[in-house]
């Protein structure tokens, strides 16, 4: 990803979904103006979930993903519709390719019943329209197109823009938070698990917002955060902080200053930052035996002291004094049957859309299985966690009477 890119999880995600040799590859070419998909006659010729990354007009950046065939049969074929499944749980806008010289059947009204049950806006394409013949006036959800000709191509790209939802257009990680003129310190550890010459993305984004707020950010070291604060001359509006250093930036903050991590303000943005803060207190009942499952949404290189596997499980036993079992899952292998485990420590879901951020923990709500938050989970148990979320007054008073 380029300095200029737009990040791939706050890209519009827009799914082609239907039967083999319904015409997928060749709708998601004309529709992109790219030989972005592999076209052939032979069925099942997409085995894997191809994603592309770019600038749709009218949309603006948007990620496409072509799919393996719904109907796709034989043990091969039943791991290729699973991972077609997998991109509901990602997908903002469905595109439903159908062959208009064939009727719709079952494996179309299952992807359609799949759509309104995951709340997905959807469009059927009745494709091949060139070879149908006399045909009826398209209903308000359909669209008839033929790549040959390029016949519903441009009203197909415009009934895509139309289904994109605005609701989101105002969410903000901190800007909602801070006024012009403002000025916000971040705390920012620079050790093994930082990457080479660059910020993580969440740290990218918070600065950006801030700056968008036409405020400022004073980003320092965790040892530099003292001095800093003293040499400034005026009290900061808040101070937000890497949560693997949350004792020491808590330590070092007065306790007149606002207090909040990245990854905290990261669950707000992505819509589950209540039900971690709700879920959070599932760590005072864990038991010897338990499994706790720690999930992240990327892969990356694990360093030696690699916050998911090493500090969080570290942090866990320290507190609780229980000897619990810790599986650890990153990028897409998120299980499906969550039965096994007591409590769900997720991170804060920077690189994966919040529409699949919010499948995943509604998974663990229908599982009744207790769902958090990294930063939640390390503030909760440095005993900081009312003081960190005091940047959120309505969410703090809800916890007035409860435990946490």
């Amino acid at each position: 990803m380029g300095l200029n890119d737009t990040p791939s999880a706050n890209r519009v995600h827009i799914g082609f979904f239907g039967r083999r040799n319904a015409g997928k590859s060749s709708i998601v070419n004309a529709v992109t103006d790219q030989d972005l998909a592999l076209v052939s006659n032979t069925k099942g010729t997409t085995t894997d979930p191809v994603y592309k990354a770019m600038e749709l007009l009218p949309l603006g950046p948007v990620v496409i993903i072509d799919t393996p065939g719904y109907d796709d049969t034989g043990s091969l074929g039943k791991l290729r519709v699973k991972k077609a499944k997998q991109v509901l749980n990602k997908t903002d806008i469905a595109v439903l390719v159908t062959d208009m010289t064939e009727s719709m059947g079952d494996c179309e009204y299952e992807l359609i019943a799949q759509f309104k049950r995951k709340g997905i806006p959807y469009i059927v394409v009745r494709n091949k329209c060139d070879l149908a013949g006399k045909f009826s006036q398209a209903g308000s959800n359909e669209i008839f197109t033929s790549t040959v000709d390029k016949t519903g191509i441009y009203e197909l790209k415009e009934k895509i823009a139309k289904k994109v939802s605005t609701e989101d257009s105002k969410l903000r990680i901190v800007g909602d938070l801070i006024h012009p003129k403002d000025f916000v310190v971040l705390v920012v550890p620079i050790d093994k698990s930082a990457p080479k010459g660059r910020l993580i993305l969440p740290q990218q984004q918070t600065i950006r917002d801030i700056l968008e707020a036409d405020a400022a950010a004073i980003v320092v070291k965790e040892d530099e955060l003292r001095a800093t604060l003293e040499g400034i001359g005026r009290k900061p509006t808040m101070v937000i902080t890497d949560s693997q250093v949350f004792a020491k930036v808590s330590a070092n903050t007065p306790p007149d200053i606002p207090l909040t991590s990245f990854s905290i303000l990261m669950a707000r943005y992505k819509g589950f930052l209540n039900t971690s803060v709700r879920g959070v207190a599932a760590v005072e009942r864990l038991r010897d035996g338990d499994t706790v499952l720690i999930a992240e949404g990327c892969t990356h290189h694990r360093q030696c002291d690699d916050i998911g596997t090493v500090k969080i499980p570290r942090w866990l036993k320290n507190y609780t004094g229980k000897t619990v079992n810790i599986k650890t899952v990153s990028g897409t292998e998120y299980p499906d049957d969550l039965s096994p485990y007591s409590l769900i420590i997720h991170c804060g879901g920077c690189m994966i859309t919040k529409r699949e951020m919010l499948y995943r923990m509604k998974c663990a709500e229908d599982q009744d299985i207790p769902f958090t938050n990294y930063g939640i989970m390390i503030a909760y148990i440095h005993g900081i966690l009312k003081r960190c979320l005091g940047v959120f007054p309505d969410l703090l008073d809800e916890l007035e009477d409860e435990s946490v």
